[in-house]
C-alpha cells in the first residue's frame, strides 16, 4: 500500500510540474500573431506610422479577441484594422465588416461621399487580395440599420473604432447600439474606441466636433442592456487639449488646418481616446 501511495503522490507532483496548455499560453501566441500582422510592411508606411497612436495589439488583446471568433467590424473605411483582423481570423474564425453603403445610401453630405469612395477601394482590395484577407463577409450599415438585416445572436465580438460621434451627431446612437446589441451572442463583447471629450466636472464635459463624453456613452450603452466590464487608457493622450477650431479633425491624421501650425499638431499626435469593453449578459435573449 505504501508503494502505491507513493506512486500516486509522485504522479500528482509530476503532473503539477508539467506545462499544460493554458489560456495564457494561447494569449501569448495570439499576441505574437497580432504583432506580426500589425507590423507587416504590406500595410504601407502610413498605416504603420499610426501604430504608435492606435496600439492595435494591446487594444485587441484588451478586448479579448481569439482566432476562432466570429467578429463584426463596424465602418472599417480604409481597412486599418481590417488588414489585421481578417488574416488573424481567416483560418479558424470569421470576419464580417459593416461598411458604408456603396451606393451612398441616404447620405448626400461631403463626408459620406468621401467615406463611400474609400469603402469602394477597400472592397476592391479585399477581392483582389483574398489570400491575405480570406473570405470576409460584408454587409452595409446605414445607421441605425444593417443592410441586409443581420440575424440575432450571431457574433462573438463587435468592434467599433471612432464611429460613435458620427452616430450621436446624426441622432442614431441609441438605435445603432441597439442593433449591435441584437446581433451579439449572449456573453459577446462590444469593444469601442472613441475620441474622448474634455471633462469639466464629474457631471459635465466639453465636446467640440468629433469628441464624445465617456460617461454619456457608457450610460447609453448600459441603458440598452450592455454591461461595462472594463475600460483602458491604452489609447489615452494627455497632450490632447480638445479645444481646436476644427475639433478632432485638427489633429493627425486629418490635419484639417493644412500647413497652419502643422508641426504643433503633429507633436500632439492623435486624439485622446477612451477604450471601453462591454458585454451582452448571458441571460439576455434577442428577438429578430
Amino acid at each position: 500500500m505504501k508503494k502505491i501511495t507513493t506512486s500516486i503522490v509522485s504522479l500528482g507532483l509530476l503532473l503539477a510540474l508539467m506545462p499544460a496548455p493554458t489560456v495564457a499560453n494561447n494569449a501569448t501566441e495570439w499576441q505574437q500573431r497580432l504583432t506580426e500582422l500589425s507590423e507587416s510592411r504590406s500595410r504601407g508606411e502610413a498605416h504603420l506610422q499610426r501604430n504608435q497612436y492606435r496600439h492595435p495589439v494591446e487594444t485587441l488583446m484588451f478586448f479579448g479577441i481569439e482566432p476562432q471568433m466570429s467578429v463584426l467590424e463596424i465602418w472599417p473605411v480604409r481597412g486599418w484594422y481590417t488588414e489585421i483582423l481578417a488574416p488573424f481570423l481567416k483560418d479558424e474564425g470569421q470576419l464580417t465588416i459593416a461598411h458604408f453603403r456603396l451606393d451612398g445610401g441616404n447620405n448626400a453630405d461631403e463626408k459620406s461621399v468621401f467615406w463611400t469612395r474609400l469603402t469602394n477601394r477597400l472592397e476592391q482590395r479585399i477581392l483582389q487580395q483574398e489570400a491575405t484577407f480570406g473570405q470576409v463577409s460584408r454587409v452595409a450599415l446605414d445607421p441605425p440599420n444593417f443592410i441586409p438585416q443581420l440575424a440575432a445572436d450571431q457574433f462573438d465580438m463587435v468592434l467599433s473604432f471612432r464611429n460613435v460621434h458620427i452616430w450621436d451627431q446624426a441622432g442614431h446612437l441609441r438605435a445603432t447600439l441597439e442593433n449591435m446589441f441584437r446581433v451579439l451572442k449572449p456573453g459577446g463583447i462590444l469593444g469601442m474606441v472613441e475620441h474622448r471629450a474634455a471633462k469639466v466636472t464629474e457631471l459635465t464635459s466639453y465636446a467640440v466636433e468629433g469628441y464624445t463624453d465617456e460617461a454619456y456613452l457608457i450610460a447609453v450603452a448600459e441603458a440598452i442592456g450592455f454591461h461595462l466590464i472594463d475600460r483602458s487608457e491604452i489609447n489615452a493622450n494627455a497632450k490632447d487639449t480638445k479645444d481646436y477650431v476644427k475639433g478632432v479633425y485638427t489633429l493627425p491624421p486629418t490635419l484639417a488646418l493644412g500647413q497652419e501650425d502643422r508641426d504643433f499638431y503633429q507633436n500632439i499626435g492623435e486624439s485622446d481616446r477612451m477604450t471601453l469593453k462591454f458585454i451582452k449578459p448571458q441571460d439576455v435573449d434577442s428577438v429578430d
